[in-house]
């Protein structure tokens, strides 16, 4: 049952990760190397490595993670997601989602490809048909207007001054994941500052995030209502050296076992023509 938590609060915003809006990477290209450690109450249950990728016309965001310590000891997990499209108005727009999870017995592959501003999802295991009758169904219109998690992990912060600032937590975002179509609202909560392992010292914002299921779910499944009743979720933004972004720093969550935390113990950011100076 843990490792099946695990994995869904990672399909449902990477790791958790959650999600958010719109990218700015007009000037010069940069690259973010970043590993992650994820525990519940405390005690090492996975890992996450994540890269993201920024051009002047595209972007390339992607993560591999797996279960670690004491888990380990009874299943397998391992977790596969990537994003990639290309620029607008200072804004990613996404072309394409893959999400590839194996936790023991239980798997899920997705695919989304958008085209204009629909996503189409293509998903070989879905539920069948006795299963699909539970869910509040997904419409075409829920699938317009959306990004994928990965994508909406990149925050974009607009202006020229500093980018951790209160203003980046005020946002009601749209993820549609290739199952769930749902809502993620921040709000802003305090500034605090950070000191990772190798690479990034200085400013976050920290926001408290709302979960809200749109469509697509099952109403009575226990992960998806214990979720939505959380009020003390937190997302924690750190900045993407050379741009205007912002991206999730640490996440803490309340569990049916514990506090589940993810946080990055390292974050080093550089603009692509700086590789091999020392990190921010």
């Amino acid at each position: 049952m843990m490792a099946r938590l695990w994995t869904s609060c990672l399909r449902l915003a990477l790791p958790l990760a959650l999600s958010l809006a719109a990218a700015d990477v007009a000037a010069a290209q940069t690259k973010l190397d970043a590993t992650y450690s994820a525990t519940l109450l405390g005690i090492p249950i996975g890992h996450i490595a994540w890269t993201v990728e920024l051009r002047d016309k595209s972007f390339d965001s992607s993560a591999t993670g797996g279960l670690t310590g004491l888990l380990r000891v009874f299943t397998s997990g391992e977790a596969e997601v990537a994003a990639r499209g290309s620029m607008s108005g200072a804004k990613p727009v996404p072309t394409n989602f893959t999400l590839k999870v194996v936790a023991g017995r239980w798997s899920d592959d997705v695919r989304i490809v958008f085209s204009g501003d629909k996503a189409k999802e293509y998903v070989p295991h879905a539920p069948p048909p006795d299963a699909s009758s539970k869910l509040v169904p997904l419409t075409d219109a829920n699938r317009i207007g959306v990004l994928d998690p990965m994508t909406a992990l990149l925050v974009y912060v607009p202006g020229t001054g500093a980018t951790p600032v209160p203003e980046a937590c005020d946002r009601n975002v749209a993820v549609f994941d290739g199952h769930t179509r749902y809502n993620l609202r921040l709000g802003f909560k305090r500034l605090d500052t950070v000191k990772s392992d190798q690479g990034y010292e200085g400013r976050v914002v920290v926001c408290s995030a709302k979960f809200s299921p749109v469509a697509g779910y099952d109403p009575k499944h226990f992960l998806v209502t214990y979720l939505a009743s959380q009020r003390d979720i937190e997302i924690w933004l750190a900045p993407i050296d050379g741009s205007r972004l912002l991206v999730p720093y640490r996440v803490s969550m309340p569990t049916p076992m514990g506090l589940g935390i993810l946080q990055a113990n390292k974050f080093v950011s550089l603009p692509a023509r700086s590789l091999g100076t020392n990190p921010r």
